[in-house]
């Protein structure tokens, strides 16, 4: 009868020096910690800090542009209104209210970006 070579291995049951290597193999070296005050002390790395916090506020930056675009919607109806076509009014006003609401998010938010 032939031996076979590929046994199936029990859990726990491999040798000590065959676990050292599939740890050493595998990158296991999660719980090695730096004892030596000297190998502390060469570590210069600086610590990672959490950055600062952002000042931008995606919500308010929506409300920036769009109390811009509903200011502008309603000057272009009044100026609509008086010229006699509150349609075009809307549209007109409606159009700046985008380039006048970007513009005002920029100018707000511009620098924390």
């Amino acid at each position: 009868m032939r031996p076979r070579l590929l046994e199936p291995i029990e859990p726990g049951t491999r040798p000590a020096r065959e676990r050292n290597e599939l740890a050493r193999k595998c990158g296991n070296w999660r719980n090695l910690r730096v004892t030596s005050g000297v190998v502390r002390f060469a570590n210069l790395a600086p610590r990672m800090q959490a950055a600062s916090p952002s000042s931008f506020d995606p919500a308010g930056a929506g409300g920036v542009l769009l109390g811009a675009l509903i200011a502008c919607i309603g000057i272009g109806v009044l100026i609509g209104w008086i010229a006699g076509s509150i349609g075009i009014g809307v549209l007109i006003g409606a159009v700046a209210g985008i380039l006048v609401g970007i513009f005002a998010v920029y100018r707000r938010y511009g620098r924390s970006l």
